[in-house]
């Protein structure tokens, strides 16, 4: 239920996100939602340090932050576009995803000894006053170095979504790419409810063994990450590979029961995870022309966290029926039969810098 209110507002508003920010400077729209984002920490660290923390509580704050990340992530695509252009595109995205993943390795650790030692509601502060970097190093960016597309006129918000769901139902590789990863992210990337269920009910450990295995799967995604940002470019054998392997190690993660057996499957899962989003996130972003790229950019977030609700809830279910071998099975199955018919759907050209941008 909290995955479901954190990604609800995302769900019904996401679009909206990626039209705006084609309207507005991407750099000040990101600037305004971290600090946002920086007040739902804040208050989760109040709430939990003045005891007044029921459920219905935690959940508001969650559905809260659902709403700011509608404006956040769009423009924080796009803003990607702009710092780097299409030439370097593929590998700042890959780049960028090892920074997020390695969080996933040194997170836990830094959290779980401060839970041990100082308690929970300082995490809540200490993360509210890590955002203060993020909008300085937003504020010293100078927006005349960016690599923006000329400006064109304005159309109706209506108008202007309109023509972004236009443009990614026609251009069949961004249909099949954003239809792929809808439908793996809803079965697949529930890994915020699974894991916690999965040390505590299957392995049936604490807090020890949850970050023992989340940090197991953030440094295989902080190596998937790095693989990609080694590699020139995108390719579709690359995606259909990665979304494969994604699939089958967590058909192999189901069978496992140890600590030591389930961390070695997720650290190969998170390899193969994070080849495959950062490579469906570059080649959506290099078949966008530059004057779309907030729109399509908010799709494609749009797509990623509007499978949340229904996933979020459908694992919940699944692990209540069968456990979390259950919804292993499930996700590493429905994640081989998305790859199936994705490559059943042949030929989908591939994006090249030079197409972008005549398109």
């Amino acid at each position: 239920m909290l995955g479901f209110c954190l990604y609800a507002p995302y769900a019904v508003f996401g679009l909206i996100g990626g039209a705006l920010a084609d309207r507005f400077e991407r750099r000040r729209m990101m600037m305004a939602t971290q600090a946002a984002l920086a007040a739902c920490a804040a208050a989760l660290a109040i709430v939990v340090g003045l005891r007044a923390d029921p459920v219905w509580v935690i959940d508001l704050i969650a559905a809260l932050r659902g709403v700011i990340l509608v404006f956040n992530n769009p423009s924080r695509q796009a803003l990607i576009v702009e710092l780097v252009g299409r030439g370097e595109l593929a590998n700042a995205i890959a780049l960028n995803s090892s920074l997020n993943n390695a969080t996933r390795i040194v997170g836990p650790a830094i959290a779980g000894i401060l839970i041990a030692t100082v308690g929970i509601a300082p995490c809540f502060a200490l993360n509210a006053l890590s955002f203060v970097a993020v909008i300085a190093a937003l504020a010293l960016m100078r927006p005349q170095e960016f690599h923006r597309s000329p400006a064109r006129k304005r159309t109706p918000l209506a108008t202007s979504i309109r023509d972004g769901l236009r443009f990614a139902r026609r251009r069949k590789t961004v249909a099949v790419v954003l239809a792929m990863l809808f439908a793996i992210a809803t079965v697949a990337i529930n890994f915020n409810v699974l894991l916690p269920i999965l040390a505590s009910q299957t392995l049936h450990g604490g807090p020890q063994t949850y970050g023992t295995i989340t940090a197991c799967f953030g440094l295989g995604a902080f190596c998937g990450a790095l693989i990609s940002a080694s590699r020139a470019r995108a390719s579709r054998t690359l995606l259909i590979s990665a979304a494969s392997g994604f699939g089958i190690f967590l058909l192999i993660a189901a069978a496992q029961r140890t600590i030591l057996g389930t961390a070695l499957a997720l650290f190969a899962t998170g390899i193969c995870y994070t080849i495959y989003t950062s490579s469906s996130n570059a080649i959506v972003q290099l078949a966008t022309p530059g004057f779309m790229q907030g729109r399509i950019g908010g799709l494609y977030s749009y797509v990623f966290l509007a499978s949340g609700p229904i996933g979020s809830l459908l694992v919940g279910w699944l692990c209540e029926r069968g456990g979390t071998d259950l919804a292993f099975i499930v996700a590493g199955g429905g994640t081989l039969l998305v790859v199936a018919l994705a490559w059943f759907t042949r030929p989908w050209p591939m994006p090249t810098g030079s197409v972008a941008r005549r398109a």
